[in-house]
């Protein structure tokens, strides 16, 4: 295989054959796979491929491209810092920033993604194109058909003369330049368009049109067909609505219409997923980057193995830990996969993991890193968007799952250990009696807090005492703890990258490995204390802790040198160390902006799909057409929500899955949860959809993360994909559980229910684990397994069955509802069954529930809660709702119908279900211990058993 770095490379004159024979990412991955594993090279091409765009000529194109994205890493710091306010000096408004950003992104796209030459490919290219042009000319007036065709011609013309790999053409120079012009349009004539909004001249035609249609081809480049399908269906769906089936048909839109809600206004393209993008996801990723091109990458993986390696299974547990703490500052699963496995998936191997499994275990670990907050890939800040709740609440929901997530993969990996008979790394210790290591984990996490309280107290003092100073006084503090850890760092050897292929003979000490990189977890809390301390908004907060680790990268080498003695007799170390640093901040901040290229590029292509969604309304057809197939059952719904967030994903990236299903069939999941008597929140159902999003990553036959592991480790990638598929089943379950048992989200739970149901989520997890990977204490019976399904079940949704026993619900007729009102304790949910139309008109039965408020009787609680009923006999109407009380809040409206009141009724805790569910528990170990022994397939013979 020809690569950039080959010298025998032909010269561009050269490429038209080399075009022609270029395989797709997965084509060399299973190439690679089956000649047991990727060069470097190769693996570098892989992510460049996924992820920043696999062209970089030579010469001054490359260095345009460098200069570019570096120059748009600038832009977003200055943007998301408060300089433009201090020096009164280029302010922006939200929607001049999108469209710079999108400019930005279209640009380098169209220069760092060749366009693949497959013969789908290519297909696809000429008919998206050529169907778009038909559509735009049907939605126009019949003279402005002339233009439309010359538009069409044009960028169909530059896609058929090529897109090689090792140059850049003339013709895709023009694409790129007026994707640029295209992308600046209501930038540069931004108070032209303000005068004439809803009405678009020609030439706002022709900018949208050209607009669309090299928008939809950058995004095929970049990422792949399936998002560029979807787009385009969506689009042709908004011109044909008269001609769609009755069900989801609608009065279609013209092109001036289109063009205007998709381009020239924010309703589109330039909507909420770029804003968000623009003004949140650029920021964390960057500063992801600068952070793995300071050693945090690095350091992460050392100090995981260097605690976890001595373990059964150790390097695999080491790959979890390790890919969580970099999937907390990473968005891409590709990315997570070959930084992390090509150390991980080697040592793995050698301690008895078979290729697949091996693979199989960064797989799942890399791709659970874009469930765990702060970054969560891009979706924490578009649900902050989408579902109107504060970053702070996000995190929070999103949290315990994800925590618990990762505690069940380490399991899973534990039980293969077991299953195989492993053994851990030799450590390069003998470790001290267990009780003195129990009160030294004590002693640590004491004084961890003790410092925590004083640095928040000490906060909490300084900006009431210095006043505006306070923000000088805490970055010498800051520098202050910095440059101290840096000292205590220099005291320890600096720590290299180890080769994953050279032979482990024992395990890194973790103290000096802990010690050596403190000073990189700095700027990580400097992060979280922003969000989740000061507050601040998630711009805000990642410039602060970008600002900080600019500052670490430029100072941290030339400080080590000096306090490592390394600058005697008057060298030039010290000289060379700020060369260095200076470097890893460049390299940092183009790294951070080719990271961006495909999410700027997936939330612009995203905006059309939600476009069209709000302009004909197909989301109240869709939850026609859900409730037909699922005939109103709301497990039936989730099953096809899950099962369409898979095959979106399969070609779309999480960011764009994410905000494809959540705007399609999150409202559909509230609106027939409520008809079926399940109240959804929001937040539920947005990370629901996230979950099988993400899981597309996993799941065959496109599993890209899958792939990239199968090709660092030789092993097969289907069946890397099927294994991983199978760790990941945890994952998939725990959006059914939290749906149904929204605990799990710590909705409306203390900090001691908090706790009580970690654990207690945890212990049914590792059960759930246990029973999915046929090994407990020992190998799993058929009923065992079920029993230890049925625990998990019970232990993660007790009220399943305590509502069977008592009913929470004390079903009173509608007349009752002042009483049942006054009767009811205050605090508990109060529910309503109520008939009303729809936002079409339609007759619709569905659910309210509002916590009882506080009042002396019914009637003060009724006006408390902002509403007014009439009888009229047997039927209670209501008669009026206050504007923002929690009656309207809940869905209740004029002349809607009250026909049951649903009380709380005194039941006994549904806790009490844990009993028989641990007795069940108990049962299981005591049978699987009876077994476990010599010949029974326990532990003591697992390599007899495996």
């Amino acid at each position: 295989m020809t690569t950039e770095n080959d010298p025998k490379r032909p010269p561009p004159g050269a490429s038209d054959r080399q075009d022609r024979d270029q395989m797709d990412a997965a084509a060399v991955e299973m190439e690679a796979a089956g000649r047991g594993g990727m060069s470097q090279s190769e693996l570098d091409e892989l992510v460049a491929s996924s992820d920043t765009g696999a062209r970089t000529p030579a010469g001054w194109v490359g260095r345009t491209i460098l200069i570019v994205a570096f120059c748009w890493s600038l832009f977003q710091v200055w943007i998301a810092s408060p300089l433009p306010f201090i020096f009164e000096f280029g302010i922006l408004n939200d929607t001049e920033t999108r469209s710079i950003h999108l400019a930005f992104a279209m640009f380098l796209a169209y220069l760092a993604y060749p366009a693949e030459r497959t013969k789908v490919q290519m297909g696809l290219a000429i008919a998206v194109p050529v169907i778009m042009t038909l559509l735009f000319i049907e939605g126009a007036d019949g003279g402005n058909a002339w233009w439309i065709v010359l538009c069409g011609a044009a960028v169909l013309l530059a896609i058929l003369a090529g897109s090689p790999k090792t140059w850049v053409p003339p013709w895709e120079w023009a694409m790129a330049l007026i994707s640029v012009f295209a992308a600046l349009y209501i930038y540069i004539f931004y108070d032209d368009i303000a005068t004439r909004v809803g009405r678009p001249i020609t030439q706002d035609m022709v900018v949208g049109v050209i607009g669309l249609l090299l928008l939809l081809e950058v995004t095929r480049r970049a990422l792949g067909p399936a998002l560029m399908i979807v787009a385009t269906v969506f689009l042709a769906y908004t011109f044909l609505g008269p001609y769609m089936p009755e069900i989801i048909a609608h009065k279609g839109n013209s092109l001036s219409e289109v063009v205007n809600h998709q381009w020239i206004t924010t309703e589109g393209v330039f909507g909420i997923a770029l804003g968000v993008s623009t003004s949140f996801v650029f920021l964390f990723v960057l500063f992801g980057a600068l952070l793995d091109k300071a050693g945090a990458g690095n350091y992460f993986i050392q100090v995981a193995f260097s605690m976890m390696g001595h373990m059964r299974g150790g390097p695999a547990k080491a790959a979890v830990v390790s890919s969580a703490m970099t999937g907390l500052i990473s968005g891409s699963s590709i990315a997570n996969v070959v930084t992390t496995g090509t150390f991980t998936i080697p040592l793995m191997k050698k301690v008895g993991f078979s290729s697949e499994k091996a693979g199989a275990v960064e797989v799942a670990s890399s791709v659970n890193g874009q469930i765990m907050p702060p970054v969560m890939g891009a979706a924490a800040f578009l649900m902050v968007e989408y579902v109107g709740i504060p970053y702070f609440d996000v995190v929070r929901h999103a949290f315990l799952p994800a925590t618990i997530s990762y505690i069940a993969l380490v399991y899973i990996v534990h039980l293969e250990a077991m299953k195989s008979g492993m053994k851990g790394l030799p450590r390069p210790y003998e470790p001290g009696p267990w009780m003195r290591r129990i009160v030294g984990f004590v002693f640590g996490v004491m004084v961890v807090s003790a410092l925590a309280m004083l640095v928040y107290y000490g906060m909490g003092w300084i900006r009431p005492a210095f006043g505006e100073a306070a923000g000088y006084v805490v970055f010498a503090f800051l520098t202050a703890v910095y440059l101290g850890l840096l000292w205590v760092g220099s005291r320890e050897a600096p720590l290299e990258i180890d080769d994953p292929n050279a032979e482990v003979t024992e395990l890194p000490m973790p103290g000096p490995t802990v010690r050596s990189g403190l000073h990189f977890l700095l700027p990580v809390v400097v992060l979280v204390w922003a969000l989740m301390v000061d507050r601040l908004s998630p711009g805000l907060s990642a410039f602060w802790a970008t600002a900080f680790m600019i500052f670490i990268l430029l100072t941290q080498r030339p400080m080590m040198v000096m306090m490592r003695g390394e600058d005697r007799h008057g060298n030039t170390q010290v000289g060379t160390a700020l060369r260095a640093g200076l470097n890893d901040l460049v390299d940092g901040m183009i790294a951070g902006a080719r990271n961006m290229i495909g999410i700027g590029i997936a939330t612009a292509t995203a905006g059309i799909i939600v476009g069209a969604v709000s302009q004909t309304g197909v989301g109240s057809a869709l939850a026609d057409v859900v409730e037909v197939l699922s005939g109103g059952n709301l497990l039936a719904i989730l099953l096809l929500t899950a099962i369409l967030s898979l095959i979106l994903g399969m070609g779309l990236p999480t960011t764009a899955n994410y905000i494809v299903v959540s705007a399609l069939l999150a409202p559909v999941i509230v609106t027939l949860g409520q008809q079926n008597g399940l109240i959804v929140p929001l937040i539920a159902v947005h990370l629901f959809v996230f979950y099988f999003g993400i899981m597309a990553d996993v799941t065959p036959p496109v599993g890209l993360a899958s792939f990239a592991a199968a090709a660092v480790s030789g092993g097969d990638p289907i069946r890397t994909g099927v294994v991983a598929f199978f760790y990941s089943l945890r994952t998939a379950a725990l959006p059914f559980l939290f749906i149904f048992n929204t605990d799990l989200l710590l909705i409306d739970v203390g900090w001691l229910h908090g706790i009580f149901v970690f654990v207690t989520a945890t212990v049914a997890m590792l059960l759930f684990a246990a029973a999915t990977q046929g090994w407990f204490l020992t190998r799993n019976r058929i009923v065992e397994t079920l029993a230890l399904l049925l625990v998990a079940f019970t232990i993660f949704r007790p009220g399943f069955w305590m509502d069977m026993v008592a009913p929470p619900w004390d079903d009173r007729p509608p007349a009752e509802l002042e009483q049942a009102l006054g009767d009811a304790p205050v605090g508990e949910p109060f529910r309503l069954v109520v008939s009303g139309l729809d936002q079409v008109g339609e007759p619709v039965e569905f659910r309210v529930q509002m916590p009882v408020p506080e009042g002396e009787n019914g009637a003060d609680r009724m006006a408390a809660l902002g509403m007014e009923t009439i009888q009229n006999g047997d039927e209670v109407i209501i008669d009026n709702v206050a504007f923002d009380s929690p009656a309207a809040d809940a869905g209740l409206d004029w002349d809607q119908q009250i026909l049951m009141v649903r009380a709380p009724a005194a039941a006994p805790s549904k806790y009490l279900m844990y009993i028989p569910a641990f007795a069940l528990l108990a049962l299981v170990v005591w049978m699987q211990r009876r077994r476990a022994g010599p010949g029974h397939g326990g532990v003591a013979t697992a390599p007899a058993a495996a």
